[in-house]
């Protein structure tokens, strides 16, 4: 007899990871998650908001200057900080993200190795970071979240009565 596997695919598991490190963001407009996988092991992760020990978008509001919020570090470019701080390379990793990687943060993940970006939903999809990520060939996928995929989960075990 040949056991059914009951565990959710490496690339939901992943994602779902980057959507739960959204949740933790402190940007009013977009809530990001980043995670990087290197050999099925998450090396570094990020969401979007400000620098370590200044104000939040959430608590002072967010500092716009020509349409874009100064404040915000976004959540892939955390993680790639993250590596570099803590001195982990990026270099064949791949990068799990809840919507599409901006232009600079592409050419930074880019620059970083990264061979694969799996996100969840397009966000301002820039054509030329698109066509960066073609020239360089890197796997580009959009990662579904179904709730078929949600109910693989026993969430009602992990929750307090």
């Amino acid at each position: 007899m040949v056991k059914k596997d009951h565990r959710i695919p490496w690339d939901q598991f992943f994602m779902l990871q980057a959507v739960l490190l959204s949740t933790r963001s402190t940007c009013n407009r977009l809530s990001v998650g980043a995670v990087l996988v290197k050999d099925r092991r998450i090396i570094a992760e990020g969401y979007n908001g400000s620098v370590s020990g200044d104000y939040h978008c959430t608590d002072k509001g967010c500092y716009m200057v020509g349409g874009h919020c100064l404040r915000t570090i976004h959540a892939e470019q955390n993680a790639i900080v993250q590596c570099a701080k803590f001195g982990e390379s990026m270099d064949g990793a791949q990068l799990y993200v809840t919507d599409f990687p901006c232009l600079q943060c592409t050419k930074m993940l880019l620059q970083g190795g990264i061979t694969e970006i799996n996100y969840l939903r397009n966000y301002h999809d820039s054509p030329y970071a698109k066509h960066l990520i073609k020239l360089k060939h890197i796997n580009l996928k959009q990662i579904p979240l179904t709730m078929k995929t949600i109910k693989q989960i026993p969430f009602k075990s992990y929750l307090s009565k």
